[in-house]
């Protein structure tokens, strides 16, 4: 058995989840989402918490229960809480700002990389160097975290680039010189 898809999942008071068949949609004081489950689990509800079954036992159903289980969660708590990832630039001149809705980054390159958000995500910038990327669905404030970290990845040598907050990049000793020229 799954040990993560057995995990009830609580719905707080402001939320609410239905179900109608295969897909599942939850509305919270900070938007909604829905998704399609595969037909391989099962989604059933009790009051103030909802359990993620299998429908069978196939290596299909087991493989999907946990991962099911987990995005019904995010799902509950993204409406209710949200979802941030922050990121850091590092390197001399490496700045981002936002203009309108877009974030614009000058990483390095002859020209600034403008990078166009999807629907209901917002980016902000603090202290030109400091870049947040909220909004409800986990899955697409991490893609688009991501898209912005593959600009400019950090290198091993100088330690330049984009990071994740907290992100630890193992540096690279350089060459080492062997005399010069004679």
């Amino acid at each position: 058995m799954s040990r993560i898809g057995k995990r009830p999942i609580s719905v707080p008071k402001q939320v609410t989840l239905t179900i109608n068949g295969q897909q599942v949609t939850v509305k919270g004081p900070k938007g909604e989402l829905s998704r399609v489950l595969p037909p391989e689990v099962v989604v059933e509800q009790d009051g103030e918490t909802v359990n993620v079954k299998r429908a069978s036992e196939s290596r299909t159903a087991r493989q999907r229960h946990g991962l099911c289980r987990t995005l019904v969660s995010n799902m509950v708590e993204g409406v209710s809480n949200g979802f941030e990832r922050r990121l850091e630039i590092q390197g001399v001149g490496y700045r981002a700002s936002v203009q309108g809705t877009n974030l614009v980054l000058n990483v390095g390159y002859s020209k600034p990389v403008e990078m166009i958000p999807p629907e209901g995500i917002r980016v902000a910038v603090e202290n030109n160097t400091n870049v947040i990327i909220s909004g409800i669905d986990k899955e697409i404030v991490g893609n688009m975290a991501a898209r912005v970290r593959a600009v400019r990845p950090p290198e091993p040598y100088k330690g330049k680039g984009i990071r994740y907050q907290g992100e630890v990049v193992r540096r690279k000793a350089g060459k080492t010189g062997k005399g010069g020229k004679k």
